[in-house]
């Protein structure tokens, strides 16, 4: 299996949560950074055994999508003609009875300063990660549908993102999956995300060496990757996939640059 060797950000385990302020803290406060763990790995290419993965064993897919909408600067169009094809493409691959849509990002390079990112459009995030934890993936279901929640989380519930390219093949910054098989429980560690009225908090990885990772080079407009970002089900299937965006070594100096989005949803069963 082809593969590229690059660097990739994993987080230290320093005892206690990483976390990130989306404000000045107090004078004095210490942080505790995640991603300062650069560790060259090898991220196989994908392509050959697209057709066999699954969002519930490997943690990821990648399947055709209807290449049709375009109208990816009006957040009206995207919330009222995408959002519909997006919730279509999870029901399908997932059989789930109720598909919501709580957000989406649209990803182009720009500044590494999350501070200075605005909510819609923000650059490829380099760190791996995944959008929910333990807590936080009931949370969310609480926070959007609190008059539900109670009977929605006594059942199975998993979020699910979409990511695709806008308009062109994906010739840098593509997104690198890891294997859930290849990933222990111990490897997962909290992040916190500092909010100046509230904490909310992701998974961040500790580095290991059994870590399979896999990219989908020159991914097309036609084409999206499903992952499982949080899964109440403890039955083995996969639950929390770690990603992360990468420099590929083999991007030509012409490429054009990444345009993508990333479209959150949460499935009930």
């Amino acid at each position: 299996m082809p593969s590229v060797t690059t660097q990739v950000r994993y987080s230290k385990d320093r005892g206690r949560n990483c976390d990130f302020y989306y404000y000045e803290p107090p004078e004095g406060t210490r942080r505790y950074p995640a991603g300062t763990d650069k560790r060259m790995i090898q991220i196989h290419d994908g392509w050959d055994q697209a057709e066999g993965l699954s969002v519930d064993v490997e943690g990821f897919e990648i399947r055709p999508f209807d290449p049709s909408f375009t109208d990816f600067d009006s957040d009206a169009s995207i919330e009222g003609t995408f959002y519909d094809q997006v919730i279509d493409f999870v029901t399908a691959r997932t059989g789930a009875r109720r598909v919501k849509v709580f957000d989406h990002t649209i990803r182009r390079r720009m500044s590494d300063d999350l501070k200075q990112q605005t909510v819609i459009r923000r650059p490829a995030v380099q760190l791996i990660h995944s959008d929910y934890t333990e807590a936080s993936g009931p949370q969310r279901v609480q926070d959007l549908l609190p008059d539900e929640a109670e009977d929605l989380l006594s059942r199975r519930v998993a979020f699910y993102n979409v990511w695709k390219p806008l308009f062109d093949p994906v010739e840098e910054l593509p997104l690198a999956c890891c294997d859930c098989r290849s990933m222990a429980t111990g490897d997962l560690m909290i992040m916190e995300l500092k909010y100046p009225d509230r904490t909310g908090e992701v998974y961040v990885m500790r580095y290991s060496p059994e870590h399979r990772w896999s990219y989908f080079p020159l991914m097309q407009p036609d084409q999206a990757l499903l992952l499982k970002t949080y899964d109440s089900e403890t039955d083995g299937r996969a639950r929390f996939n770690g990603h992360t965006a990468f420099e590929d070594p083999t991007t030509p100096e012409n490429a054009r640059p990444r345009q993508s989005i990333e479209v959150r949803t949460m499935a009930f069963f």
